[in-house]
């Protein structure tokens, strides 16, 4: 059911386009080419390096970003479903993980023509990229069931959650590079969203697997996730509806 849902709103969202989402992989291609020339330019890098690191680094972020603000409004969007149909209230949150999966999809064909491009072959170390993706679905669940209901009972905290994913896209490196401050490693370390984006876009680029203590964080800050989102939803499913 989740799954027809997340297709349906794709559907609607797109109706009557002639490109549907495709839309929205015209547009991050024109702006990743654009700011890929001229920020390769400002930072001295050579643009054949940069333009496909900052073109995963887009498509990785165009993922977890929606899954965060839009996961706030899953128990809002599906409000009148909610109130009219008994049905397990974790089907909202799949509902939108598999949206931005299916976007993710079409996003991804913007990094296949970078790659013929620039001539990279990943090879078969990009298969572990696979398992990075599983854990940014698996943290949009427990996001969506955790926040979901807060946002719920109080509206503010989406507009909130959206101002702090608009700063964390500039601290995490996604348009520059860790080593640009190598002075300020502990910085990356605080920052949650740099584990998981470079567990993505490391073995997409044909880079070396990442180091263990990423997988280990990254592990660490999903079963963390799951354990509060244990606890907090156990408590206050039942009150959903009647906040909504």
């Amino acid at each position: 059911l989740w799954g027809s849902l997340g297709w349906q709103d794709i559907r609607q969202r797109y109706r009557r386009s002639k490109i549907g989402p495709f839309w929205v992989t015209l547009s991050m291609g024109v702006m990743v080419t654009g700011m890929g020339v001229l920020y390769a330019d400002l930072f001295h890098t050579d643009v054949h390096t940069y333009l496909p690191y900052l073109t995963v680094g887009f498509i990785v972020w165009g993922l977890i970003g929606p899954l965060v603000t839009e996961n706030c409004n899953s128990f809002i969007e599906g409000e009148g479903i909610i109130k009219q149909v008994k049905l397990p209230l974790s089907l909202h949150v799949y509902r939108v993980v598999w949206r931005n999966l299916i976007i993710f999809a079409h996003n991804f064909v913007i990094f296949i023509l970078v790659a013929v491009l620039f001539r990279i072959w990943p090879g078969w170390s990009s298969l572990l990229a696979i398992p990075g993706l599983l854990l940014i679905c698996l943290n949009g669940v427990w996001i969506g069931l955790l926040w979901g209901p807060i946002s719920a009972r109080f509206r503010d905290v989406p507009q909130i959650i959206a101002s702090v994913m608009q700063i964390a896209f500039f601290m995490t490196p996604i348009m520059w590079q860790p080593s640009a401050v190598p002075e300020h490693e502990w910085f990356l370390k605080l920052n949650p969203f740099y584990y998981f984006v470079t567990l993505v876009r490391g073995p997409l680029l044909g880079n070396e697997s990442p180091a263990l203590h990423l997988w280990r964080w990254a592990i660490a800050i999903t079963v963390l996730g799951w354990i509060i989102t244990f606890f907090m939803y156990r408590r206050c499913r039942w009150r959903i509806a009647y906040w909504l």
